[in-house]
This record gives structure tokens, C-alpha cells and sequence, in this order.
């Protein structure tokens, strides 16, 4: 009985002791306890929260991989449309050097085509500086043939005269009013001075002309008309005639020494501006306006005129 109470007793030290040494050990070392508390804890709740943690990382890698995926699509989309990028560039390429190629070649064609537009605008305009030139000729021609045409009728009309010329006066001299009157037409006789005129007419043996009759007036206006040069202006068609007012101013007289009395002035002739004493005829319409006064020292041509011969002297 002592022995169990022993025993006992001993066994209930022993507990006693364990009790407080685990309450000392409480009070004395805590942060042990918490860890092991901890490790308890963890060690209990272990297998659900390790399944929560793949749950969520199967989770996140399924979100990662879409997000890869969606990335990957985006990737390819991208390169397609650089690749598509890339040939519609290409395209575009292709089309411009064309489009150069059509231009240079248009930009050609077009400087030839210049070129050739100025080549016809030189041989137009040389064509019509041609055809001027031969308007001129033609031109020329006409009044030459005009001239001769006129000669021609003119020669015809004066047959009569020319046929009693021969009769009655010197080779080149024409028979009117029973007088024989020489007309310098030709080109070959230079326009001369008054006095040169005259010295021609006497060394023929004749002087110039006295038109002191109206019939022997109007056949000579005529004769002078059916001549005249219309190239030449009136100013230089005249003839010099026998007829000046050097002795007294405003005192006409023939060669013969009569005085004029009738004259066929032009209107406001005889005006004496500039010293004009000798009398010239001149081809105009009017006939009774033909004379004007002039410087004898003015070059004109000239009418001679010379007695007939007579029928003996043939």
C-alpha cells in the first residue's frame, strides 16, 4: 500500500513536474510554441490550400497562354498585313516605274513632237515668204503686162500717125496738128533739167513744144495719159514744154515769144513757190488741169516738136 502511495506519490511528482515545465515552458518560450502551433495549423489545413494554389496556377497559365495565343494571332495578322504591305508596295512600285516609263515616254514623243511642230511653222512660214515673194512677181508681171498691153493699144491707135510720121517727120516722131512731136517715154532718156531738155529737142531740130491751141493740147494730154507710169507719182510724170516766165514774173511765154493766153492750169497753178518760172504737163484725168509751174531746174522728161517735111523733100 505504501509502495502504490510511493509509487503514486512519485507518479503524481512527476506529472506535476511535467505540468509545470510545460507551463514554464509556455511562459518562457512563446515564439517556440507559435512555430510549432503554426506548423500544426499548416500541417492540418495542407492538402485543400495546395489544391487552391494549382487551381489558381492552372488558371493563370490557361489566361498566360491565351494572352500567348492572342498575342501569336496578332503577330501573324501583323506580318500578313506587312507581307501585304510589302507586295502592294511592290505593286505600287512596279506601277510607278510603268507609269515613269508611259511618261518619259509621252515626254518624248511630246519633244518630238515639238520639234517637228516647229519644223513645219519654219517651212510654213518660209512657204508663205515664198508666196509673197511670188505675189510680187505676179504682181510685177501684170503691171508689166498691163504696161505693154496699154503700149500695145496705144501704138494701135496712133498707126495713122505713125504711118504720116513717116512721111513727114524724123524716125520716132509723131504727126498731129500738121506738127511733128517727140515724146520722150523711154526709160532710156534720163529725167533732165528745163534747159537740158531743150538742148535735146534743138539738136534734133526742133524745140520744145508750143501748145498754143486747144486741139494740139487735148492730142498730147492724150497721148501722155495712155502713157503714164502709175508706179511713178504724178510729181515725176510730168514733160517739160515751151513755155516760162523768166522775163517777168507771173508773164507767160512760148518759145516762139508769144504770150500765153489761154492756159490749162491745175487748180492754184501757177503758184511760184520756190522760184518756179518753167511750165510742165502732166498726165491727169482732167485735161484742162494738166500744167503746172515748176523750178526749171527740176528733172523731168520732155515734148519736142519740128516742122513737117514736105512732100518735095520725101
Amino acid at each position: 500500500m505504501e509502495d502504490r502511495e510511493s509509487s503514486g506519490g512519485i507518479f503524481n511528482g512527476t506529472y506535476n513536474k511535467i505540468i509545470s515545465q510545460e507551463d514554464f515552458g509556455t511562459d518562457e518560450h512563446p515564439l517556440y510554441s507559435n512555430q510549432e502551433k503554426q506548423q500544426v495549423s499548416v500541417s492540418m489545413v495542407g492538402p485543400e490550400s495546395s489544391l487552391d494554389h494549382h487551381k489558381v496556377l492552372t488558371a493563370g497559365l490557361a489566361v498566360l497562354a491565351v494572352i500567348l495565343l492572342a498575342v501569336d494571332i496578332g503577330l501573324g495578322v501583323y506580318y500578313n498585313k506587312l507581307t501585304d504591305g510589302h507586295r502592294i508596295i511592290t505593286d505600287i512600285s512596279s506601277e510607278v516605274a510603268k507609269l515613269q516609263a508611259t511618261y518619259n515616254a509621252i515626254i518624248h514623243s511630246r519633244d518630238e513632237a515639238k520639234e517637228q511642230l516647229a519644223k513645219e511653222i519654219s517651212d510654213q512660214r518660209l512657204t508663205e515668204w515664198e508666196l509673197d515673194h511670188q505675189k510680187s512677181r505676179i504682181k510685177d508681171y501684170r503691171g508689166q503686162v498691163d504696161r505693154i498691153q496699154t503700149e500695145i493699144a496705144v501704138m494701135k491707135s496712133h498707126m495713122p500717125m505713125i504711118k504720116e510720121g513717116c512721111r513727114h517727120c524724123l524716125p520716132g516722131w509723131s504727126y498731129m496738128s500738121s506738127v511733128c512731136f517727140y515724146i520722150a517715154f523711154s526709160e532710156s532718156h534720163s529725167r533732165s533739167s528745163w534747159q537740158e531738155a531743150r538742148q535735146y529737142c534743138t539738136k534734133q531740130g526742133g524745140d520744145l513744144a508750143v501748145i498754143n491751141s486747144r486741139e494740139r493740147h487735148l492730142a498730147l494730154a492724150e497721148l501722155i495719159n495712155n502713157y503714164q507710169d502709175r508706179s511713178r507719182s504724178i510729181s515725176q510724170s510730168g514733160y517739160w514744154i515751151g513755155l516760162r516766165d523768166v522775163e517777168m514774173e507771173g508773164t507767160w511765154k512760148w518759145l516762139d515769144g508769144t504770150v500765153m493766153t489761154e492756159g490749162y492750169w491745175n487748180d492754184g497753178e501757177p503758184n511760184n513757190q520756190g522760184n518756179e518760172d518753167c511750165a510742165a504737163m502732166y498726165p491727169r484725168s482732167n485735161p484742162f488741169k494738166a500744167w503746172n509751174d515748176a523750178p526749171c531746174s527740176y528733172d523731168l522728161k520732155w515734148i519736142c516738136e519740128m516742122a513737117p517735111r514736105s512732100a518735095f523733100q520725101i
